[in-house]
């Protein structure tokens, strides 16, 4: 296994854990909060996805499945295209309220487009630098071991609130 596929099969844990979190519930569940500042398993899938689509296509210098396949007008959110979550408060969690369908289909593409993104990559990619802005600046491996991190924190959070949904 090279690191190509390492990175893809962590991807793929991503997918299926989305997958999961998400099967079988109503929109209405999917934008159900535990609290009234939690944030929900469509705000948290939705967030998660906008975050991997901004980073790889970032690093992949593509562009955005969001925009480009016209997921952003098939969500209809009161949201700028350039919108990822970060900073999003209460009211623009409870905004997030799409079907299943829709959650997965984009998922699904990102998913796609980064897989093939990874795939392309040798161990050597992995050591150019994306960001100078940090010290030490951030490597392509580094960056994205850091989407990885940010999306499976995510996708379990997801997990959970389906569980407490479920149990209720």
């Amino acid at each position: 296994m090279n690191s190509a596929d390492v990175l893809a099969d962590g991807f793929g844990r991503v997918r299926e854990t989305v997958h999961e979190a998400v099967k079988g519930l109503t929109a209405e569940q999917l934008a159900t909060r535990l609290d009234d500042k939690a944030n929900t398993v469509a705000w948290l899938v939705w967030h998660l996805t906008r975050v991997q689509d901004d980073h790889v296509s970032e690093v992949a210098e593509a562009a955005q499945v969001w925009t480009e396949q016209g997921w952003y007008d098939r969500f209809g959110l009161p949201f700028p295209a350039s919108a990822t979550g970060y900073g999003h408060r209460a009211k623009d969690v409870a905004a997030v309220r799409v079907p299943a369908k829709l959650l997965l289909g984009y998922h699904d593409a990102v998913h796609e487009r980064t897989v093939d993104f990874v795939r392309g990559l040798g161990d050597s990619d992995l050591d150019a630098v994306v960001d100078e802005t940090w010290t030490p600046p951030v490597t392509l491996g580094v960056r994205l071991v850091s989407v990885l991190s940010d999306d499976l924190q995510h996708a379990g959070q997801a997990a959970f609130i389906r569980g407490v949904l479920r149990r209720r």
